[in-house]
C-alpha cells in the first residue's frame, strides 16, 4: 500500500489557496484534502462489525448495529466534503451462508433502519443494486420505498449493494445478451465494453475512483469487479464500527497523493 506523505507537525504548511477544504491530523501527519481532487465516486467493503463485537464480548449483532449506526455518520461526511456517488457493500450473495440467526438480524436492520429522514434531510438519494427478489418482504418493500421517496434527491447518491455479487452481475449480462441475440435484437459485434457497461445494473453511476475495504483483509470478495478495474485501492485494519470521518480523510488522502495513469505513462498524465 502506498505510503502517505505529509509535513510534520510544526512546520510551515503552505495552503493551497480555495482548493484546500482544511488540515486534517492523521498519524501525526497534517494533510491537506484538495476541493478539486475529492473522489466524486467511493465504494466501500464495510468488514469487521462482527471481530468489532467479538473483541468487546458482544455478540456479532451489536457489531452489525453500531456498523448500521456509522453508516449514518460516514454518509454525512461524504456529502460534506462533497461526493457525489457513496456504493456500500451491505449484504453479498454469499452471505446468505451465514448462520440464519445472523441472516435475520441483518434483514431486519434493513427493514428497520433505511429511513427516509436521514435522506430526505441531508438531500440524499438511495437507490439499490442486486437482486432484492429474494429478500424478506419487510425488508424488500422498505428498499423499494425509500428509492421511489428519494428519487429527485439532488446532493449525492446512496447506493446500498444488497443481494449482490460481480459475478451474478456478469452473468445476468451474459444470458440477456443471449437472449437479445436469439430475438434478432443484436449481433454478436454489437456486444463490446459499452454495451457491458451499459447492462450493469451500476449503469446510472459512474465507476468507482476509491474502494476502500476496512476490517484488514486485502480482497475485493465479490465485489464491483468490473466497475472497478480502474480504481484506486485503499485497505485499513480498522473495523468498520470505528471507521470514522478521520479514517475517512485518510482514505482520501491516500487517494490524493497517487497518479491515475489508466495505461498512460506517468510523462504523459504531468504533461496533459
Amino acid at each position: 500500500m502506498q505510503q502517505l506523505k505529509g509535513k510534520k507537525k510544526g512546520e510551515n504548511v503552505e495552503r493551497l489557496d480555495q482548493r484546500v477544504i482544511k488540515n486534517y491530523e492523521l498519524n501525526n501527519m497534517d494533510f491537506e484534502l484538495d476541493r478539486n481532487n475529492i473522489p466524486q465516486s467511493i465504494a466501500i467493503i464495510m468488514d469487521g462489525n462482527g471481530r468489532w463485537a467479538q473483541e468487546r464480548g458482544l455478540p456479532r449483532s451489536s457489531g452489525h448495529i453500531q456498523g448500521v449506526e456509522n453508516v449514518t455518520l460516514i454518509t454525512s461526511e461524504c456529502a460534506r466534503l462533497g461526493v457525489k456517488y457513496l456504493t456500500l457493500y451491505t449484504f453479498s450473495t454469499e452471505n446468505w451462508s451465514r448462520p440464519e440467526a445472523e441472516v435475520a438480524i441483518l434483514m431486519q436492520l434493513v427493514a428497520d433502519k433505511i429511513e427516509d429522514e436521514i435522506f430526505m434531510k441531508n438531500d440524499i438519494r438511495f437507490r439499490y443494486i442486486g437482486n432484492i427478489e429474494t429478500l424478506p418482504t419487510p425488508a424488500r418493500r422498505r428498499v423499494l420505498e425509500c428509492e421511489e421517496n428519494t428519487k429527485n434527491n439532488k446532493r449525492m447518491t446512496v447506493i446500498t449493494a444488497l443481494n449482490y455479487s460481480s459475478r451474478w452481475e456478469l452473468t445476468k449480462v451474459v444470458r440477456d445478451a443471449v437472449h437479445e441475440a436469439q430475438a434478432g435484437h443484436i449481433k454478436p459485434e454489437d456486444i463490446n465494453e459499452e454495451y457491458v457497461s451499459n447492462h450493469l445494473v451500476t449503469n446510472f453511476m459512474p465507476d468507482p475512483d476509491l474502494l476502500i475495504r476496512t476490517g484488514g483483509e486485502l480482497r475485493i470478495s465479490n465485489y464491483l469487479l468490473w466497475q472497478c478495474a480502474y480504481s484506486e485501492f485503499y485497505f485499513c485494519d480498522t473495523y468498520w464500527p470505528d471507521f470514522r470521518e478521520g479514517e475517512l480523510h485518510k482514505a482520501i488522502a491516500a487517494y490524493q497523493q497517487r497518479q491515475r495513469r489508466f495505461g498512460k505513462t506517468g510523462e504523459q498524465v504531468t504533461q496533459g
